[in-house]
């Protein structure tokens, strides 16, 4: 399978990057915007709500536009490790039974991103 679909890895991780930082990005947008609706309403900046959803806004769109995308996700990735051990993980150990799974899943795929860079495709490609 890696000789047919290797050559499309570098693609494959541009969407990848894309995908998960304008994802994040919209978490961000509905703690300042409510937008998308559905959130909790909008958030106080000097807060941990706050921080969480700059981090989260600016970071995913650095992170999908490949702007300093290795930072933002080593950034974006340790939020989502403070939220999961804050938030979820005194609930239950498993990720599945105190609903963690997108903060855990979104912590390592960001740290995946954060060893990768901004990647081939992005405005800050170096190739």
């Amino acid at each position: 399978m890696e000789r047919w679909l290797g050559r499309f890895s570098d693609v494959a991780y541009a969407l990848l990057r894309v995908m998960a930082g304008l994802m994040f990005a919209l978490h961000g947008s509905q703690k300042f915007f409510d937008f998308p609706p559905g959130g909790h309403g909008t958030v106080e900046l000097l807060s941990l709500h706050g921080l969480a959803g700059a981090i989260e806004l600016v970071g995913g769109l650095m992170i999908a536009l490949g702007i300093f995308a290795g930072y933002a996700a080593f950034i974006a990735s340790g939020e989502m490790a403070v939220a999961y051990f804050m938030v979820h993980a005194p609930q239950s150990f498993w990720p599945v039974a105190n609903g963690g799974e997108l903060p855990a899943l979104y912590s390592f795929v960001f740290l995946y991103i954060a060893t990768r860079g901004n990647g081939r495709y992005a405005i800050m490609s170096r190739k």
